[in-house]
This record gives C-alpha cells, sequence and structure tokens, in this order.
C-alpha cells in the first residue's frame, strides 16, 4: 500500500499539522523498536497517520476519542468505505452544482439538521460529518449543551471536501488500528510490548474568547486536565510505557502561571514555538509557545 503521503481527512481546530516537526522530533530516540501505538484524543488524526506512513515497525495502533460522531466517521471509513463515500460524492456534487451562496447555505443548514438527528445509516452520519465540516465556518466543531453541532456555513464557493485518493489509503491504513468511542482511561488495556502513547487533549483556553474545546457536551475543565495527569502518571509506573502530551502554554499571558509546570513537575517539559491565535482578532494571531511533555 502506497501511503506515504496519507494526510488528515479533516479540519480540526488546533490540528498539529504545524507542529509536526517538533512532535516527530521529541519521538524516544529508539522509536524504531516500539510495538504499540495508542492515541486516546484522536482528532484529525495528523499524529497519527503521520507515524503510521513513517515508522513501519508498528505492529498495532489504538486510537479512541468520546466524540461519537468523529468516533462513526474513522468507523464508516473503515468498515463500510463504499457506501460512505457514495454518499459523500453525492453530498458533494449537490453542493458545488448550486450557484446562489443562499441556497447554498440552505442546502448546508438542512444537513446540518440532518446530521444532529438520528441517522440509521451510519455510513450517511459520517459523510455528513466530513461535508459539514468542510463546508461550516472555519472547519470548526463545536456542539451545544445538547450535543448539536451548530457551527454556521462558511461561505465557501466550491470547496474540494474530500480526496478519493487519500481517503481510500486511509480506509486500507485503519484495518490495522482498533478505533473505540470510549475515554482516554479505556485505553490502558491495550498497553503491549513497548507502548507509546501521544496525548493531545483539548487544550486549556488561554483566554476566554480562544475557550475553544467544546468538542463534546461535556467541557474539558482543570479538573479533567488534572485526572488525565494522574492517568499519565499511572501508567508511567508500568514498564516500556512511553508518552507525549501536548497542551497550551499558561506563561503565553502571565509568565508566573506554573499550572502544567507543577501538574508535570517529575516529568520534561519543553516549549515549543507554535502559530496560533489567543485572541478573535486576527492582529493578535501569532507565534507563541505551546508544551510538550513526556516521561523520558
Amino acid at each position: 500500500m502506497k501511503n506515504s503521503n496519507i494526510k488528515p481527512f479533516l479540519k480540526w481546530a488546533g490540528g498539529k499539522s504545524q507542529l509536526m516537526e517538533s512532535l516527530i522530533g521529541n519521538l524516544p530516540s529508539d522509536f524504531d523498536s516500539f510495538d504499540t501505538y495508542i492515541e486516546p484524543f484522536i482528532g484529525s488524526g495528523a499524529m497519527l497517520f503521520k507515524v503510521g506512513c513513517q515508522f513501519k515497525n508498528i505492529k498495532k495502533f489504538v486510537i479512541a476519542d468520546k466524540n461519537e460522531k468523529l468516533v462513526n466517521t474513522y468507523l464508516s471509513i473503515k468498515y463500510d468505505f463504499k457506501n460512505f463515500i457514495n454518499e459523500l460524492e453525492k453530498l458533494k456534487n449537490t453542493h458545488n452544482s448550486i450557484d446562489n451562496i443562499d441556497e447554498k447555505r440552505d442546502f448546508f443548514l438542512e444537513n446540518r439538521a440532518i446530521f444532529n438527528s438520528e441517522i440509521n445509516e451510519k455510513h450517511k452520519q459520517a459523510a455528513l460529518f466530513i461535508y459539514l465540516n468542510k463546508t461550516c465556518f472555519n472547519g470548526l466543531y463545536r456542539v451545544n449543551k445538547k450535543n448539536e453541532f451548530n457551527v454556521p456555513f462558511g461561505k465557501h464557493k466550491n470547496p474540494g471536501i474530500y480526496d478519493f485518493e487519500n481517503l481510500k489509503n486511509i480506509h486500507k491504513f485503519l484495518k490495522k488500528v482498533t478505533i473505540l468511542n470510549a475515554d482516554y482511561s479505556k485505553t490502558e488495556k491495550y498497553i503491549n510490548g513497548k507502548t507509546f502513547f501521544y496525548f493531545d487533549p483539548p487544550y486549556k483556553p488561554l483566554t476566554k474568547t480562544a475557550s475553544f474545546n467544546s468538542y463534546n457536551f461535556e467541557i474539558f475543565s482543570d479538573s479533567e486536565q488534572e485526572r488525565l495527569s494522574d492517568f499519565c502518571k499511572k501508567i508511567n509506573q508500568k514498564k516500556d510505557v512511553f508518552w507525549l502530551l501536548s497542551n497550551s502554554d499558561m506563561k503565553n499571558i502571565d509568565i508566573e502561571n506554573q499550572y502544567f509546570d507543577d501538574l508535570y513537575k517529575d516529568f520534561n517539559i519543553e516549549r515549543v514555538l507554535a502559530k496560533r491565535s489567543i485572541n478573535s482578532k486576527g492582529t493578535a494571531r501569532g507565534n507563541i509557545t505551546e508544551l510538550l511533555i513526556k516521561n523520558y
């Protein structure tokens, strides 16, 4: 299988493509000898696909997420590719055949309502997930307290929506991936041989306007950040388990803020440059630092 160039099929807030060089550079020096790769907050899968393409030694991949509709999309690509791609093609063709922007918005809103309803055919829900992701505002995924996707229309004229060859290669790659709709704590039982975890949780927000961790109706609060830290400490006690975790650097807004420095004081913390927005105003975008924390 030629999967050396597979890439994320979703836009995702906090996606790791622009941090990839730092992430790969921070893998254990003997990563070629690892057996198992586990990513418990899968999101768009940028790190998964990079590791899967670059390191052929990994025998077992495990991914998880609490976002049921996101996980269903991975499962549909893996198990029901033909029906999924046919549905996605219909959505793409119809959307791009509509010239009037108001009618295009109506088509988007109609499908957003369908997505938020109960859909028996999981491949249709998966196709809608990608369609909405590529046609909504800024590729965001946000839900309200009823767990309904509520991002507005993005006014893209003729969005590509999907790359068939890329999705076909992802379908082939996912055949060797265990996919879980579960809390990260449920991945512990998949530790096997020399195991590597990459944690990319919803980031602790730097400001109120930058607060975006509503991927699910359950907010990833400080208590959740602390529970994750406890889990990292727990698996650190196991033999041949290594982990890398990324998160926001609170020192960008307050140099005295020691939140993560204290939470992970027993581990290695590195600050790396990243281009992010920490304000709703475009003028506040630029280089800030993010944290890479590891137990090796």
